[in-house]
Parts: structure tokens; C-alpha cells; sequence
């Protein structure tokens, strides 16, 4: 795991959690957020390498899984429940009563699996910023 790469994942961890509580940011900048961490997300998984059929072990692939069925679910279900975002692309979608438990179920699914998955990927991003700071260190002494 690279610095810069770290950097990026913790920066769409913190936009995640302002975009996870419209109540802070008010629904129409929350629409847009998600949509926007939505292609941030895919970007990550696509330069982690690991997808579902990457290089990690089971255990990784299935939570991998999870985190992708429950993105899936929350971004569809989130469009469609969309009071801003869908309507400002011209589209109006029924069906509230189905799409927002779905919505809101499965942003509860998507926040567990990605406590999860940080809590296993910290390690390596703590050993990063050790690594770095021994570098440095190297540097002012040497």
C-alpha cells in the first residue's frame, strides 16, 4: 500500500461520513455527494486491485462482495427515492414506500461492512504512515 493511495481512501472515509448523515448536510447536497463518492468508490476498488476475484482470501472476497451489493443497493435506491438529483436529470420515480426501507436499509448494511473493512485494512495504513515517518526520520538524523 502507497502513501498517496492511503490518502485517497481516508479523504472518501471522511466524504462517506459527511455524505452518510443528510440531517448535517441537508438532502439535495447529500443526493450529490453520494453520487459523487459512488464513482469515487468504484475508483478505489479499481485501483485496489482486489476486486472479487483479486489476490485476498476468501473471508476478503466475500466482504468485498458484501460492500458491493449493499453500494449497488444504496445508489439505486438512493436515485430512486431522489427528491433532487433524479428530478434535476428529468426523471421522477415511484414507488417511495418500497425504495426508501430499501434505501435506508441498505445504507445501514454499507456502513457495517465498511466499519469492517476499515477495521481490517488499518493495520496496513498505520504501517504506511510508521514506514514514512521512519523514512524521514532517516533522512533528518542521516
Amino acid at each position: 500500500m502507497r502513501a498517496p493511495r492511503v490518502i485517497f481512501d481516508i479523504v472518501l472515509l471522511a466524504l462517506y461520513l459527511v455524505a452518510a448523515n443528510p440531517a448535517l448536510t441537508g438532502v439535495p447536497f447529500h443526493e450529490y455527494l453520494g453520487a459523487g463518492i459512488f464513482v469515487l468508490m468504484v475508483a478505489h476498488a479499481v485501483a485496489s486491485g482486489e476486486g472479487l476475484g483479486g489476490r485476498g482470501r476468501w473471508a476478503q472476497r466475500v466482504l468485498n462482495g458484501a460492500l458491493l451489493v449493499a453500494l449497488a443497493f444504496c445508489v439505486v435506491s438512493g436515485a430512486m427515492v431522489s427528491g433532487t438529483l433524479l428530478p434535476s436529470l428529468g426523471f421522477y420515480a415511484t414507488g417511495y414506500y418500497f425504495w426508501g426501507p430499501l434505501h435506508a436499509l441498505s445504507a445501514k448494511v454499507l456502513l457495517a461492512a465498511l466499519l469492517v473493512h476499515v477495521v481490517l485494512r488499518a493495520p496496513g495504513a498505520l504501517a504506511v504512515f510508521r514506514h514514512r515517518e521512519a523514512q524521514v526520520e532517516k533522512r533528518v538524523s542521516g
